[in-house]
Formats: structure tokens, C-alpha cells, sequence
């Protein structure tokens, strides 16, 4: 089994791209859905989520209010690395788990999509490392058009991040998301075609 960590800064591509790998035919893992199920109420990680951050975070139904613990974490450095050290190390074992199953059942690609990928520390879990690429003014129109946000906002989101240089020097493949998106799928699916080969030399090597 190949796993494949997607990553890349918020608003570069990441989803379309993992979309596309979905029709072609891998397995999608995606942190963000891990993430909103280790803060089920209840668990472990939701207890401490809220003993750090108070019930100011909790939606009338108890859930975590996402929106609001996300104001709060992405304008406090502090606050950020809280939240971070109470989830990822859950959030890994979790996803290793995931990917335990997944091998067991013998499917052939995964892909693990997470915007922390490498922040994280989550880069074992992977055998190679994407990341998505954009220029900073194509991720701010995306996410003001997108999420509403306003200039500073965005801006504030894209700087709790690594930046993209740094994001680079860890990758083994950069796909440019600037551009139409037959740019982009014309990319990942000769990316997907150079996964295939790869899988089918291990099988013939085994």
C-alpha cells in the first residue's frame, strides 16, 4: 500500500485535488473528519478541548463550536499550540489505526489529507509527502469569496501556517493549483499513472 500525505496551505487546492484522486481510484483519509471525531462529547479529547478553552466554545447541543475555538486559536499563537499538543498526538494514533485497517484489507492507495501534515509531526505515517501550491493573493481571494473572510482574517489563517517555501523543501511532489482545472487534473493524473507503476513493481517484486 502506498499512502500519499496531501498537503498544502489553506485554500491552495488540497480538496480538489483530493477529490480528484478519489475518482481515479484512492482511498481518501482526510485529518479534518478525524479531527471532528476526536471531539465527539464525551471523549477524552473533548474534555480537555474544553478545560483549556471554557464552555464559551460549546454550541447549545454541547458540540464544539468550531467557527468560535477557530477565532480564537488562529489570532493567539498560544492558544494554537494548546489545542495542537491536546489533538494531534490523539489525531495520529487515530489515523494510524485508520491506516492499520486499510492495509489490512488490502487496499492499493491512500491518500491522507491534512493541512498540518508536516506541523503536525504526521509525516511518518506517509510514504510521500504533496503539497498544493498557490500564490498568497490567489488564497486570500479564495478564502474571502469562499468563507466570507475579510483581508486581515485570511491573512491571519494563512500566517498560523507554514509558508510555502518551507512547505516545499519536505515535499517530494508540488502540484500548482493556480491554474484552470484541467491544468490541475492534467497534473494528477499523471501523478496517479506514476503511483500505478510504482504499485505494480512491488507486486511483481514480492
Amino acid at each position: 500500500m502506498i499512502v500519499i500525505g496531501l498537503t498544502g496551505g489553506i485554500a491552495s487546492g488540497k480538496s480538489t485535488v483530493s477529490r480528484l484522486m478519489a475518482e481515479l481510484g484512492a482511498v481518501i483519509l482526510d485529518a479534518d473528519k478525524v479531527g471532528h471525531e476526536a471531539l465527539t462529547p464525551g471523549t477524552e479529547v473533548y474534555r480537555e478541548v474544553v478545560a483549556a478553552f471554557g464552555n464559551g466554545i460549546l454550541l447549545a447541543d454541547s458540540k464544539v463550536d468550531r467557527k468560535k475555538l477557530g477565532e480564537i486559536v488562529f489570532n493567539d499563537p498560544g492558544a494554537l499550540a494548546r489545542l495542537n499538543a491536546i489533538m494531534h498526538p490523539r489525531m495520529f494514533r487515530m489515523m494510524e489505526q485508520r491506516l492499520a485497517e486499510y492495509r489490512g484489507q488490502g487496499v492499493p492507495a491512500v491518500v491522507l489529507e491534512a493541512a498540518v501534515l508536516l506541523e503536525a509531526g504526521w509525516a511518518p505515517l506517509v510514504d510521500e509527502v504533496w503539497v498544493t501550491q498557490v500564490t498568497e493573493e490567489t488564497a486570500i481571494r479564495r478564502l474571502r469569496e469562499r468563507n466570507g473572510l475579510s483581508e486581515a482574517q485570511a491573512l491571519a489563517r494563512l500566517r498560523s501556517q507554514l509558508t510555502a517555501a518551507q512547505r516545499a523543501r519536505q515535499a517530494d511532489i508540488i502540484i500548482g493549483t493556480d491554474c484552470p482545472l484541467p491544468e490541475t487534473e492534467r497534473q494528477v493524473r499523471e501523478l496517479w499513472q506514476g503511483l500505478q507503476t510504482k504499485l505494480a513493481k512491488e507486486s511483481v517484486g514480492r
